[in-house]
This record gives C-alpha cells, structure tokens and sequence, in this order.
C-alpha cells in the first residue's frame, strides 16, 4: 500500500492494486504445519489435562523447530492446548478455555524466542473485556515472545448440525460491538510481520472470507481445521489469490473424547500461490510438512487480485445471511444443543 493510501483514515484496501507491509528479515523463509493429536480436556480436570497437552505440543514445537532445520514459522491446529467436545456446556468451556496471555501462551512464548520462530496456534479462550463468552482464538507468538496476533475465529457454520449448534461468539455474532471496539479493520485481520503478511482462519467453505483477506495484502494464510477440511477449498483458495497456504488439521488421536479416534484426520498440507502441492502429510499419524517460500521473490510486484465489483457488487449489498449478525450480543446459549433451539425461529430464509 502506498505511503498515501495508508494514511487515509478508514482504508481497507489501497485504490492502486498495492498493500501495506513492514521489511522482511531475511529473503527466504521456512514453515512448517505440525499436524497433531487433539486430546479434550475434562473439565472437572481441566487443569492437569491442558498441562498434558501443552508438554506434548511444546514437544513438538521442540521437534518442529530442529527437524531438517531451523524454522521462521510453526503452524499448529485450532486446539492443541484444549481439544474440542460437543458436550461441554458454557461452565465447562470457562474451565477448559484459556487467557491470553497466560501460563500456556508464556510458555509457547518461551519456545518461540528460544528458536526464533513465529508460533501459531487455535485455543478456546476467555476475554475479561468479554464476559461470559467462550472465544475461537487464534494466536500469533513473535520471535521476541510476544502475542503480536490474536484473530477471532470470523464465523460459525449455523443450521447445519442437527439439533446442535457451536456456542463459541465469533466476530459475526457481535459484530457491532467488535467494530466499536477494535475499529473496522479489526473485523479481517493482518498481521503484518517481518516474514510477511499473515492472516489465520478456521472457517472453511467461504471463499469470499479468503479473498477479503488477499485484498488486505494477506500473503501467507494459515488455515486449520479440527476433523477435516477439503483440499479444494483450501487450494482454490490459495490459487485465486495469489498466496501461500497452509491447511493444518489433526493427526489420528488417542481417547479423543466422543469422537472415533481416526475421524478425519490428517490432509495437512502447504499449497504454493498457484494452488500447487508444495508438501503434504503421508499419513494420519502426527508429522510435519515443511516448505520453503522465497517471500521476497514473492512479493516484488505482487499486487492484490484482481476483481469486478463493478458487475456483481450491488449482488453482495442485496444479500442477506441466513441468519443475521449480532445474535449473541445479548444471549449466550449455555450448551449445544440450547444454541439450537435459540437460533430455530432465527432464520430468515425459509
């Protein structure tokens, strides 16, 4: 993004085609998607089950980081730390979830200075400035230690699970109050760092979500998932945006809760900006995939994609969403399955 253009109050997205960014540390980079177990923790032992997991995944941040070489980046799934049940209630997700910063990020944080490397990673999460609320966080750990990202999950899929819905506040349900909080540009994150433009998601099947992020200058996009996410989505999506991409998924996982233990897992895999294989996992068992991305190479005369909004704009301003933004401003569904019946007469298609 220009000079001018970025000094504009309320710019999204520059007018020439270009997109902000800081200096990068070196011309070449190394990432690597650590595709592991997900364990659910217990609430009623909450804290013992998240010391469990977090040794394992500071394990394998300690193999990630060593294993064929030094690495800039290490991407893990959305709950390495917590693990995922559709059976716990907003009780137990307070005891599972955890605060950023806090005892698990410092301890990410410790490894992260220790090899030089961005941390990335999903986690339940509490907010003080949101009570109540259970948050789908993902969070960027810089070299220095600290938390330089810390990304709301956008939106949750709703009226797809029969007779259950995800009770998480996302970005989408709040949406007024997230603006109000933390300014429009908030709503799609980029961090813009000394290894290049990164943007995290979880959500999958939305490829107008990815392309708001490309036109924001994303240049890597760590994408995770927990059971499976389509390869398509993810590489079309990497190819129609002209962008490095990870998929991180979850390796085949020992007494994963009210799950069958090998339910869709593996598929993590790093697509090249032309939706190419640049590495993928070989099995379901808990690896790594690594690629090299020459960043700097990348992004001399990389401009964002190039749209007509033009011809079909005036489509997206007359859309409605099935379900309107903003529901869990005022009403927090204790559990699954309650989420469901909140949200049966909230549709507003038929």
């Amino acid at each position: 993004m220009s000079k001018e253009a970025a000094s504009l109050p309320g710019t999204l997205v520059a007018a020439n085609g270009t997109y902000e960014v800081v200096p990068l540390r070196k011309d070449d980079i190394t990432i690597v998607a650590v595709q592991s177990r997900v364990v659910p923790v217990s609430a009623d032992n909450a804290a013992r089950m998240k010391a469990d997991n977090l040794a394992h995944m500071l394990d394998l941040i300690d193999a990630a980081a060593t294993w064929m070489g030094p690495k800039d980046l290490i991407h893990f799934h959305e709950f390495p730390i917590t693990g995922f049940s559709h059976l716990w209630n907003r009780q137990d997700l307070q005891k599972v979830a955890i605060e950023i910063p806090g005892k698990e990020t410092e301890a990410v944080a410790e490894r992260a200075k220790r090899y030089g490397s961005y941390i990335v990673f999903g986690s339940y999460a509490v907010d003080p400035d949101w009570p109540g609320h259970i948050l789908s966080n993902t969070i960027i750990i810089s070299p220095d230690g600290e938390v330089v990202g810390r990304h709301w999950k956008l939106r949750n899929l709703k009226g797809v699970f029969a007779g259950f819905e995800v009770i998480t506040t996302t970005i989408f349900d709040v949406l007024d109050q997230y603006t109000e909080m933390y300014g429009r540009d908030a709503v799609v994150p980029v961090t813009r760092t000394d290894i290049g433009n990164l943007a995290t998601t979880a959500t999958q099947y939305e490829p107008e979500l990815i392309r708001a992020f490309a036109l924001k200058g994303t240049e890597i996009m760590l994408r995770a998932a927990t059971s499976g996410a389509d390869p398509i989505d993810v590489r079309s999506g990497a190819m129609h945006n002209n962008m490095y991409t990870t998929l991180v998924n979850n390796s085949i996982s020992r007494d994963p809760g009210p799950f069958f233990e090998d339910v869709r897992a593996g598929g993590t895999a790093i697509y090249g900006p032309k939706g190419e294989v640049l590495d993928e996992a070989n099995s379901v068992n808990e690896t790594g995939v690594i690629a090299r991305i020459p960043i700097a190479k990348f992004r001399q005369g990389r401009t964002i994609p190039r749209i007509h909004p033009c011809l079909y704009g005036d489509l997206y301003s007359q859309y409605q969403e099935a379900y309107p933004p903003n529901l869990m401003s005022s009403d927090l569904p204790d559990n699954g399955f309650d989420a469901a019946k909140f949200l049966k007469d909230k549709s507003r298609w038929s």
